[in-house]
């Protein structure tokens, strides 16, 4: 049975993983016969968002402690990861992946990718395995490897950010995919375009398709 690492980002859209984008890419993985195990970097989140009024709050959180609500528990720090043991690793979005897992959010193209981070996506890579991202997860895959295909949808402004980084964004809407075949890197736009839950699936379980099919 195949098996794919899920990195999350912390636990809700504005300082941490998109539940719906980590829930049903989890979701997609298991329909599709695969395993799944979550990971999450040991560090202090960028900031803590209230979820209800979109105002930060004054506490600090850990990225990983928070991914662990949607991972049941089962979740493992980030530096643990070794791509000899996965067959493909995929990047649900949520802003927590532009805050926390890179600076993107805040610095754009000047953007600094977190050291596991950029570990886990280079060797997976290196192991010609394929690596899936979500929503605005695109981003920092385009920071670590500059010159990949990547889709986050239709925003011109973190398109031209993600070009600034020196990869090459495809327009896209929603469910569809973009294959970079030469970094074997899938992204979908997910709720970076205004979308329903089920859009999001659809995303979500073409991504899985095609990662297990790379795999």
């Amino acid at each position: 049975m195949k098996k794919i690492a899920v990195v999350l980002a912390g636990c809700g859209v504005y300082d941490g993983a998109e539940i719906h984008e980590a829930t049903l890419t989890m979701l997609a993985i298991s329909q599709q016969g695969a395993q799944y195990q979550c990971f999450a970097p040991d560090v202090k989140q960028a900031h803590v968002v209230n979820h209800l009024t979109g105002e930060e709050m004054p506490e600090t959180r850990n990225v990983l402690v928070e991914a662990a609500r949607i991972a049941r528990g089962n979740i493992k720090p980030l530096s643990e990861y070794n791509a000899a043991d996965y067959d493909a690793i995929v990047f649900p979005g949520g802003f927590g992946a532009a805050k926390n897992l890179c600076t993107f959010a805040f610095d754009g193209s000047d953007c600094s990718v977190n050291p596991d981070v950029e570990k886990a996506i280079r060797s997976t890579v290196v192991a010609e395995k394929p690596v899936g991202a979500l929503c605005i997860s695109p981003a920092l895959i385009a920071k670590v490897l500059c010159d990949v295909e990547v889709t986050i949808g239709q925003d011109k402004g973190t398109a031209a950010a993600i070009e600034k980084l020196g990869a090459t964004h495809i327009k896209t809407t929603h469910g569809e995919i973009v294959v970079d075949e030469k970094y074997k890197v899938v992204t979908t736009p997910c709720y970076m375009l205004d979308a329903t839950i089920s859009q999001i699936a659809d995303g979500a379980t073409n991504v899985v398709a095609k990662i297990l099919e790379m795999a």
